[in-house]
């Protein structure tokens, strides 16, 4: 005789690292460039490679890609972008081979501020989460096969298993057109791509990406004279993915991270640049995650045969929630006293999560929309200001189940963001931001680890009464009665005439007992 096992596909969670790097240095303006004046706009961007763990170290290596546009000293507008380099070791437990390392960046503090004329300093800290986890198969048994006369008792359980794990890419294109009283495009000054409001879903055979491209391009015409133009886009996108082993129902986590965005200028049919061609790829890791029903063995018993079950305690994390919770900012600003706002050009942001404090039920997220607005002011020899700010939020998220133990992960993007003009030179910044919440649970299960076949007891069978009247005692179920009195729980409730299997103390049945006696 000997047990059958299913097995519950789980990925988890082995270590979790947080650490900071700090990157400080000044950068001198190329020869090629004018004299810096002043900095109107900056963005910063963590790419990183791939995490090489070796032996009880995790190798990190990336870079802090940041650009900025500024006012040269002869009036003109300039780019001037590069990149930081960083290589961190991050010192762990022992990592074991099937071990997959995820990391994740947050860019908390972006400085770029001017030194003089020809020389900038570009500070900034980078938070990188480094988390471990390793594909393992759970055994569960089921039931016991080689004998057909066994009896087994099981009860259900609903588990969660990851039932896909894979990466993909997804390849974006899209040229935008200028409308008829724009001038061509003689140089591109500032760009932005920015990923807003995405969506991924399961179907069958297939996943579902969507979302939208904030494209916003600052260039320069082929007349001096004319000021600068700044286009302004939406572009939505929906693509399908095949991914073979997927189904509807399964419950995704992706991380969506954005490896190569490139904005320039195209030629349309005349031959004169009037387009803007759009290329981004996006890397999705993910993770597709189903709920099974197992019938766990809990006892057998055989005619024939004494069964001693080996029992075990079983670590099964279990997918509590995925929850994505919404929620509305709007925020009147001013920015500096002496400048008034004529037009806003653009607006982005990036969410940050600073706190998660974890109750029963419930979880209370606390960070800041991180906002950068771009406008025109009434100043014909500096047209361009920005206002920088953080925008704070707390959401409440219910969370069933969720405990302070509870493992969790959470995301946050930009769903909307825009900017309206009030009067008195102030402005009102609204935005929605999505929070993904992603939590797991780890219980302990009681199963049967390996059972034991001895020889039959002959000497209690024969002691044993062929028939008696038992009256129920605490703790008592059918399945025990039956067990101990070598009957069958369909016998004992056909005789008693019961509905279920349901006894309580002080009841009385009437049993008889079905073994023959063995031979051998």
């Amino acid at each position: 005789m000997r047990l059958e096992k299913e097995y519950i596909h789980m990925c988890c969670q082995r270590e979790t690292k947080v650490t900071q790097v700090t990157l400080d240095e000044e950068v001198i303006v190329p020869d090629r460039h004018p004299d810096l004046e002043q900095i109107v706009i900056k963005h910063g961007e963590v790419e990183l490679g791939d995490a090489h763990p070796n032996g009880g170290r995790v190798a990190v290596k990336g870079n802090l890609a940041y650009k900025l546009l500024y006012r040269a000293s002869d009036g003109s507008m300039q780019k001037l972008e590069g990149a930081l380099p960083f290589d961190e070791m991050v010192n762990v437990a022992e990592t074991a081979e099937r071990d997959r390392w995820n990391v994740d960046w947050e860019l908390e503090d972006l400085s770029i501020e001017k030194i003089h004329s020809r020389k900038v300093s570009v500070r900034a800290i980078v938070t990188l989460t480094l988390q471990a986890r390793q594909l393992q198969d759970a055994e569960i048994a089921v039931r016991v096969l080689g004998d057909s006369k066994c009896d087994v008792m099981t009860r259900p359980e609903t588990l969660t298993q990851i039932a896909v794990q894979t990466k993909e890419t997804f390849r974006f294109r899209e040229d935008v057109e200028l409308e008829h009283n724009r001038p061509n495009i003689t140089t591109i000054l500032w760009d932005r791509l920015e990923l807003r409001n995405w969506d991924v879903r399961p179907l069958d055979g297939r996943l579902q990406i969507r979302g939208d491209f904030a494209l916003f391009v600052i260039y320069a015409g082929e007349d001096a004279h004319i000021p600068l133009q700044y286009v302004e886009k939406t572009l939505a996108f929906s693509e399908e993915i095949e991914v073979p082993d997927c189904t509807e129902e399964m419950i995704p986590d992706v991380s969506v991270r954005m490896s190569k965005c490139i904005l320039e200028a195209k030629a349309d049919y005349d031959g004169e640049l009037r387009a803007i061609g759009a290329e981004a790829i996006l890397e999705l890791d993910l993770s597709l995650y189903e709920e099974k029903t197992i019938e766990m063995l809990e006892d057998a018993y055989c005619p024939s045969k004494e069964i001693v079950l080996e029992k075990e305690w079983l670590q099964i994390e279990t997918l509590l929630i995925k929850n994505v919770s919404r929620t509305k900012i709007a925020e009147t600003i001013l920015p500096e006293e002496e400048r008034r706002v004529l037009q806003i050009c653009h607006l982005d942001g990036m969410v940050n999560v600073d706190h998660v404090d974890a109750g029963v039920d419930h979880l209370v997220l606390e960070g800041a929309l991180t906002a950068q607005m771009l406008y025109l002011e009434a100043n014909d020899e500096a047209p361009f200001h920005t206002w920088r700010g953080a925008l704070p939020f707390r959401i409440v998220v219910e969370a069933k189940g969720v405990t302070p133990q509870s493992r969790y992960r959470v995301k946050g993007t930009v769903e909307q963001l825009g900017a309206v003009m009030l009067g008195g030179g102030a402005v009102e910044v609204k935005a929605v931001i999505a929070v993904e919440v992603l939590a797991f649970h780890t219980c302990r299960l009681e199963g049967v680890a390996a059972l034991d076949v001895r020889p039959f007891d002959q000497a209690r069978f024969e002691a044993l009464p062929g028939m008696c009247g038992y009256i129920v005692q605490p703790g008592d179920t059918l399945w025990k009665i039956a067990k101990e009195c070598y009957a069958t729980v369909e016998q004992i409730r056909e005789m008693n005439d019961l509905a279920t299997d349901r006894v309580m103390p002080g009841d009385r049945l009437f049993v008889v007992k079905q073994v023959e006696k063995t031979v051998g």
